[in-house]
């Protein structure tokens, strides 16, 4: 063994101290940082692609005749200056102290037969001022048949690019202060009657599904996010027309990529595309959900909902599918696993609860009037779901009951999500964004 004089083992000692507090204070970073982890809702339905957050203790209430829990709200770009609006049905993103929309309006004097503008704007999250408000140029699709429109995408954002999909066919990139870095046009298309879908952060690219109503033209397309090129395209010959935005999981250690494609719910593999393993059935609009070891989805348009034990390999309609269900009728908005149970709205505005476990329904109630039926739930941890948009919403606990706890109106009723950053609700209605939440003291 080395001998150290007093001296040495003084150093020696001093050292091993300061690498021993230089870690201690490296796990506090980490601690920081994993508890200020509310303060951003970087794409659709959040952190987790499911409508998940940390948060406890957000508002049951806001709204009414004295703006209760209403922190601020702002006009969205294009709604004062008489515009004909878009569907805008895409949710807003929060990093940071920042709140991310895509709006897209024709002006005032232009038909709806010309191509609208395309806008993507942000605002500070403490009080709703507008930073930037940057118009896109359109890309190559000029919409006949509006009825999904240019705006159903919701951006994503990495925390130093927004990426925004507009139904124009186009993908573009912008900086934080609003600079366009790069458009890419897609081409070739074949999108059914509107783009649906919403582009994804993986490691390393921004994915798009490009599932099309021409088979051969159906991809999975990964961009690099710093110069918007193609990384690789997987071609999907077997998948038709799908809306749906695909769900990044973990499973056994290795991500998937889930989505819930017209035909087939599928896990495919995040880096190339490639396929590991589907199960007959038909997706096509909502998002799936997983939770409990099952991956469960249903088609938008209408169908028997699946629940499927994601560990498979190839065609495993015959051995992972865990439970089905009768047929349910059409819904847009997104499922959501919680507590043992799977929740799913279905028109005309009902509220379907089913067992986990089985998929025995659990309870049916119909939600309130003048309800968004499109937008999809919001589960915080403290066991709550917020059926919450512009219009009606309505707040419940998770369980085996409809009992709200809360129902509210803001007058604004549109078809975008919530998102929930910095102990807040932001909620995107047809003519204002909104920060909901309980007042600073």
């Amino acid at each position: 063994m080395l001998k150290r004089t007093p001296a040495q083992r003084t150093s020696y000692i001093r050292a091993h101290a300061a690498i021993a507090l230089a870690a201690l204070l490296g796990f506090a970073v980490m601690v920081s940082s994993v508890a200020r982890a509310g303060d951003t809702w970087p794409g659709w339905r959040g952190p987790t692609g499911q409508g998940r957050s940390d948060e406890k203790d957000l508002p049951l209430s806001w709204g009414g005749p004295k703006n209760e829990n209403v922190l601020w709200k702002s006009p969205l770009p294009g709604t004062e200056a008489q515009a004909q609006e878009d569907h805008n049905q895409s949710s807003p993103i929060v990093w940071k102290d920042r709140v991310f929309v895509v709006m897209v309006y024709w002006p005032k004097g232009t038909g709806q037969s010309a191509y609208p503008e395309h806008h993507v704007a942000c605002y500070a999250a403490a009080d709703g001022q507008l930073k930037w408000d940057v118009k896109v140029q359109p890309g190559p699709w000029l919409l006949t048949d509006l009825r999904g429109g240019y705006s159903a995408s919701t951006p994503c954002t990495d925390g130093q690019r927004v990426y925004a999909l507009f139904g124009s066919s186009e993908l573009a990139a912008l900086d934080y202060d609003g600079k366009l870095i790069w458009r890419k046009e897609i081409t070739p298309f074949a999108w059914d009657v509107a783009i649906g879908t919403s582009p994804i952060l993986t490691r390393d690219a921004v994915l798009v599904l490009c599932d099309g109503n021409k088979p051969q033209l159906s991809r999975l397309i990964a961009f690099d996010p710093a110069t918007g090129n193609i990384k690789w395209e997987q071609k999907r010959p077997e998948a038709n027309f799908d809306h749906t935005t695909p769900l990044l999981i973990d499973v056994n250690g290795r991500q998937q990529l889930v989505i819930g494609s017209s035909g087939a719910l599928q896990g495919v593999d995040p880096t190339d595309g490639s396929e590991i393993w589907h199960a007959k059935n038909n997706g096509d609009v909502p998002t799936p959900a997983y939770g409990g070891g099952i991956v469960y989805c249903e088609s938008g348009r209408g169908g028997p909902g699946i629940a499927v034990d994601p560990t498979g390999k190839g065609d495993v309609s015959a051995t992972n599918v865990k439970w089905t269900t009768p047929p349910i009728p059409e819904g847009f908005c997104s499922p959501t696993i919680a507590g043992g149970y799977v929740y799913r709205i279905h028109n005309p505005g009902i509220l379907k609860c089913l067992d986990q476990a089985t998929g025995k329904q659990v309870f049916e109630n119909r939600m309130p009037p003048r309800s968004e039926a499109a937008a999809s739930p919001i589960l915080t941890a403290d066991d709550r779901l917020y059926f919450a948009n512009g219009g009606v919403s309505i707040v419940l606990p998770v369980g085996p009951k409809f009992e709200p706890l809360a129902t509210n109106d803001l007058g604004d009723g549109a078809s975008s999500s919530p998102a929930v950053a910095n102990g807040c609700l932001y909620i995107k209605g047809s003519r204002y964004l909104y920060c909901i939440g309980k007042p600073r003291k």
